[in-house]
């Protein structure tokens, strides 16, 4: 993940002014909060939330297909 750095919050900054987090999710579509200088944190917004925990056709694809090459064996075994 590409971290802008024009998005990025201290913890102590984000608890006392969350409006300047919730102009920078505005902005730049998410907001990293720091804790011990560590991105530690991440906010986007709610509408954006489930099309990120979603994963696209062509990443499911990638890993099945990986699989099959992985354990071609087993499935070769598994289908007698």
């Amino acid at each position: 993940m590409t971290i802008d750095t024009k998005a990025m919050i201290s913890i102590t900054e984000a608890n006392q002014n969350f409006s300047k987090v919730a102009r920078l999710v505005d902005e730049n579509g998410t907001a990293v909060i720091l804790k011990n200088n560590v991105p530690k944190y991440l906010v986007i917004e709610f509408s954006k939330a489930e099309e990120s925990m979603t994963a696209s056709d062509e990443d499911v694809l990638a890993v099945s297909k990986r699989l099959l090459k992985k354990n071609k064996k087993a499935y070769e075994v598994l289908a007698k």
